[in-house]
């Protein structure tokens, strides 16, 4: 599968030097519901840019906040849950800072994510992925997502938690961070260029001799 899909779209590794402060991802994740990755990064960079630390973003007046997030998907919600985000942290650790989690095994670190607001599978798999943490963990987006369901490698109604527990096993183990970036990467390609939600073009489609979508819909 993945060997296809580079054969398809070519390497999309990503650079070292990008990676974030787990804080910045964090951020990025939550924020950027609905949103392209490019308006995500630029409204994340722009909020530290004008407070200067993620204490004073949480301090910042929700108005405030929505104004910045305008070109957000959803300004408000954004706005809202970062707030609420954030404070949880200072709460529990006296600072807006990730770095407790250092020590801890991946599956512990994104369990104590996910219990921050606004914080589910997606962004504490990507935390633990893109940042300075640089583990292993696979990110799913709901259009890899829809990739994988497709394939009939998980349910076609599991959620995003039920598919990265069914999918990690099946990663290969000396898949690095780097690798499993981008395999994501890559089945996020696919699902914005082949795999569209509606009219998929299964016949175009690297994957369609292991897909049970695919061969259903050209043997049909």
């Amino acid at each position: 599968m993945h060997g296809r899909l580079i054969e398809r779209f070519g390497r999309v590794m990503p650079v070292d030097d990008t990676r974030r402060d787990p804080m910045w991802v964090l951020v990025q994740g939550v924020i950027g519901a609905r949103a392209k990755t490019a308006v995500s990064n630029a409204n994340t960079d722009r909020l530290i840019a004008e407070y200067g630390s993620w204490e004073r973003v949480a301090e910042a007046p929700f108005e405030q906040l929505r104004g910045l997030l305008q070109t957000a998907t959803f300004p408000a919600m954004a706005a809202e849950r970062l707030k609420a985000c954030l404070n949880e942290i200072i709460a529990r650790c006296g600072k807006a800072s990730l770095e407790h989690l250092e020590p801890m095994e991946t599956a512990e670190a994104m369990d104590w994510l996910e219990t921050l607001p606004g914080i589910a599978r997606k962004i504490s798999a990507g935390i633990m992925n893109t940042s300075h943490f640089n583990r292993r963990a696979l990110v799913l987006d709901s259009g890899h997502r829809r990739v994988v369901q497709r394939m009939g490698l998980v349910p076609a109604k599991a959620d995003t938690t039920r598919a990265y527990d069914a999918l990690m096993p099946l990663m290969p183990p000396e898949w690095s961070a780097e690798d499993l970036d981008e395999h994501h990467l890559l089945g996020k390609r696919l699902a914005q260029t082949i795999c569209r939600p509606k009219r998929p073009d299964c016949l175009s489609c690297p994957l369609r001799a292991d897909c049970e979508t695919g061969s259903a819909t050209l043997s049909g």
